[in-house]
């Protein structure tokens, strides 16, 4: 069963559309199961100022592309890294263990991301 956080993050997404003028943008996916999450950014001085996702799949992929998107903001670049998918499963007080490829979803994204604003 899903935790309320990761419920909340589904229903009520943050940071959920397109940023026009982004500085960056990726696209990963799981061939596996079909998942897709794309990623907006805008950088300013060394910082996230903005973050906007969408997600194609599942219930945990929109709540880890939401959560992500929400972490980002405001970060500076060389803080990302850091983040793991366990971290992302703990900041949404878990995922079932079929779906922790979400998490993973996300940390790919985000290392596509860094590796393209760096």
């Amino acid at each position: 069963m899903y935790s309320a956080k990761l419920l909340d993050y589904f229903h009520n997404p943050r940071h959920a559309g397109e940023i026009e003028n982004a500085t960056a943008v990726v696209e990963a996916s799981n061939p596996a199961c079909g998942d897709l999450m794309k990623l907006w950014v805008v950088v300013r001085d060394g910082h996230i100022a903005e973050a906007r996702f969408k997600v194609a799949g599942c219930v945990p992929a929109v709540a880890c592309g939401s959560w992500l998107s929400e972490y980002l903001a405001g970060r500076a670049i060389a803080q990302l890294s850091a983040l793991t998918p366990v971290q992302i499963e703990s900041a949404l007080n878990g995922l079932p263990e079929a779906s922790t490829h979400a998490a993973v979803l996300a940390s790919v994204a985000l290392k596509q991301l860094i590796e393209k604003i760096s």
